[in-house]
């Protein structure tokens, strides 16, 4: 696939990293995967040790014409870090919490910084970053703002989109450049560069103008009421803003970099908005019902009480947990033989607050004839 002279420059880009590369056969296979079940042997494998490292990945891959795959923990579940050019690993150095303002809410810091242990340091002045994802314990902050990640909290916190306040990157001259909120004026500022982010702007500027391609966005992009929606170049975010339209929202391409999934720059510091930590208090209803027809009906019940989580569970799913010996003690709440559980998640300052819910939660499922078991899980 690699020419000669590609794997001969290959190797004296060693001595030009202040971090490694390794094109030893077993880094290439550890590489070749992400949690996916996608496989593609990388030509190399590079840690980055800053921006300079990456500055000089970009020349080299810009130079050979071999592309590079930004990664961090490979948590990924469709393939999205794996590829056959250059693997560039931030998760070893580019680690750094640069600073938090817990007066104004934010915090900037390296893509490699993990998301609990981001939590753990913020924690202590009564915020955290909302997005919270299975894999919290091992997750980076940029593979989440690449794979715009969310969670089961969505209904509250969002995706990571909502809350990536800036973004400094380096573009695929190697140039760095800072993205983050614009007004109408300084947008058009941008476009006036005579450089690479000059063009990005003038690019998008012509496009976002045309009243055709207007039309088009919001005729075939997602409903903007359907808030999880995870990949994807969300042009249409960049649409609705006061440069294109009337409004005040301010113009902003981290909105189009979540959800990239590294594809548009290499990010090197990332500025988050914080939020309060929740309530301390929460309670699980685990509503029983008849069939899973009724379950995604229930649903829409669920919603009209501002639950902080919804999920589903069917019954392949109860019925796996019955053969299992390690779930089976995790089924004491469950009545009979329901065809789905909706499990519907509150949170409040004291579990009399919860009761309440609860109750009226009930009421007003079986009004309409939903559910037969309403246990509570605190």
């Amino acid at each position: 696939m690699y020419s000669e002279s590609q794997i001969r420059n290959l190797q004296s880009l060693k001595d030009k990293l202040q971090g490694e590369l390794y094109t030893d056969t077993a880094t290439l296979i550890m590489y070749s995967t992400d949690a996916s079940a996608y496989r593609e042997v990388p030509l190399a494998v590079a840690r980055a040790k800053n921006s300079d490292d990456l500055k000089t990945l970009i020349h080299f891959a810009r130079t050979e014409n071999i592309p590079l795959i930004p990664r961090t923990a490979g948590t990924s579940l469709a393939g999205q870090v794996v590829g056959t050019g250059i693997v560039v690993d931030v998760s070893r150095y580019m680690t750094a919490i640069l600073e938090i303002n817990t007066e104004k809410h934010w915090v900037r810091l390296e893509p490699g910084v993990i998301l609990d242990e981001l939590n753990l340091r913020v924690s202590p002045s009564g915020l955290f970053f909302g997005p919270e994802t299975s894999t919290s314990n091992r997750c980076m902050i940029g593979g989440m703002v690449g794979n715009n990640s969310c969670g089961s909290h969505s209904l509250v916190y969002g995706s990571t989109r909502d809350h990536v306040l800036g973004i400094k990157a380096l573009l695929s001259d190697g140039n760095e450049v800072a993205f983050g909120p614009l007004t109408r004026q300084e947008f058009n500022e941008k476009c006036l560069l005579e450089t690479l982010e000059g063009d990005i702007y003038r690019q998008m500027k012509t496009a976002l103008e045309n009243p055709p391609m207007q039309d088009e966005i919001r005729q075939q992009f997602p409903d903007p009421e359907l808030e999880r929606r995870n990949n994807g170049y969300a042009v249409d975010y960049l649409l609705e803003t006061e440069s294109f339209t009337q409004n005040n929202t301010p113009f902003n391409f981290c909105k189009l970099i979540s959800g990239s999934e590294g594809t548009l720059c290499f990010i090197t510091e990332i500025k988050l908005n914080l939020v309060p930590l929740p309530p301390k208090e929460n309670m699980l209803i685990a509503i029983h019902l008849a069939t899973l027809n009724e379950a995604f009906k229930a649903n829409l019940v669920a919603l009209k009480h501002h639950p902080v989580a919804v999920e589903l569970m069917d019954h392949v799913i109860i019925e796996q947990t019955s053969n299992n010996i390690s779930q089976r003690k995790n089924r004491f709440f469950i009545e009979g033989d329901p065809e789905a559980l909706l499990l519907i998640e509150f949170t409040g300052e004291s579990r009399a607050e919860l009761d309440k819910i609860a109750v009226k939660v009930e009421e007003s499922m079986r009004a309409e004839g939903y559910g037969y078991y309403f246990p509570r899980i605190y």
